[in-house]
């Protein structure tokens, strides 16, 4: 699956509509893929309906989420790994004032890409 610009009615149909921006320092809508982009590709690729497309994302994201807050790692295989990171707590400093600032301790989502995925992108054609 290919995500370059925004999936619209060319891309259901096998065909790509590239970024009209070609502009890398900034995003742009038509650069994005929304999670309603997502469940309409969803919908038509399995033979769903919009609602149902969104339920199976929903839960998929949802088992996703609850599987890292406990701290287990979610392997999809070819496509990459989700994992929880842990940042030990540092002295910063305020690039303003310059005084030091304690940052706490916290958990950070991580991800990983499989070799497909890898792959996926590294074939694709790069926009110019």
């Amino acid at each position: 699956m290919v995500f370059r610009g925004r999936f619209s009615a060319a891309v259901f149909r096998g065909r790509l509509t590239p970024c009209p921006c070609f502009d890398k320092t900034r995003w742009h809508r038509e650069c994005l893929v929304t999670k309603k982009d997502l469940i309409g590709k969803i919908a038509i690729e399995a033979r769903l309906t919009r609602a149902q497309a969104a339920t199976a994302l929903d839960a998929i994201l949802h088992g996703i989420q609850t599987s890292l807050v406990r701290g287990d790692r979610v392997t999809l295989s070819g496509f990459g790994t989700f994992g929880v990171s842990h940042r030990k707590a540092r002295r910063v400093r305020n690039p303003r004032g310059g005084s030091a600032i304690e940052v706490a301790a916290r958990r950070v989502p991580r991800f990983a890409p499989g070799v497909d995925l890898k792959s996926a992108i590294g074939k694709s054609a790069p926009i110019l």
